[in-house]
């Protein structure tokens, strides 16, 4: 039985895999040393510093700042619920690079969660034509549709979701919710032997985890 929708917003799981691993450990002083300043932050983020990455950070002159910075910025201060000081960094990281789909989909994620869905989706369409095989974009943009009712478009959605991550080299984990929204889904559009199967397969998944 589907009792529900499950919104699972993959906000702070990606956001975290949004940052980009420059380094896997850091050995000595004299090879921190030769680190970037950018890398450095990224390092300590990543060892849940976030109180130095943050100094590390602003101690970046603002005119050097890379996208990635201002990113790594929101992340930082969406992690501490301060959504309106993030969504101004993911906007500055954005006029840096306006071919940057990782801040998109971060606004994205906020706005989904303040429920302001179609900001939301304007800025998941955005992450997804950058990244056409961005599986949690897609996914996310079925939440989206979800939540204002469109059984049609967020089935869409999830099913994108599903066939990307099925062809995608390296085949990212597809979470059993992707299948019980689908089925949700079906079940809205009066198809419940569609229903049935992603129910199905939602269970099998469940059951492997």
């Amino acid at each position: 039985m589907i009792d529900g929708i499950v919104y699972l917003i993959y906000n702070f799981v990606m956001k975290k895999l949004f940052i980009l691993v420059a380094i896997i450990f850091i050995g000595t002083a004299s090879f921190a040393e030769e680190m970037t300043k950018s890398q450095q932050a990224v390092a300590l983020y990543n060892d849940n510093n976030i109180v130095n990455a943050a100094k590390v950070l602003m101690s970046i002159p603002e005119a050097d700042k890379t996208a990635q910075d201002w990113l790594l910025m929101g992340n930082i201060l969406q992690d501490e619920n301060k959504m309106s000081e993030a969504v101004f960094m993911f906007k500055r990281a954005i006029l840096v690079d306006k071919n940057f789909y990782k801040p998109y989909y971060n606004l994205a994620n906020i706005y989904l969660d303040e429920e302001r869905v179609i900001m939301a989706l304007d800025n998941y369409k955005i992450a997804v034509k950058l990244k056409p095989d961005f599986v949690y974009g897609y996914y996310n943009m079925g939440c989206a549709y979800l939540r204002l009712g469109e059984y049609k478009k967020a089935r869409k959605y999830f099913v994108k979701a599903i066939s990307v991550a099925s062809e995608t080299p390296d085949k990212p984990e597809i979470s059993p919710d992707f299948y019980y929204n689908l089925a949700f889904c079906y079940n809205k559009l009066n198809n419940p032997k569609k229903a049935k199967e992603a129910l199905a397969i939602y269970d099998k998944l469940i059951e492997n985890k």
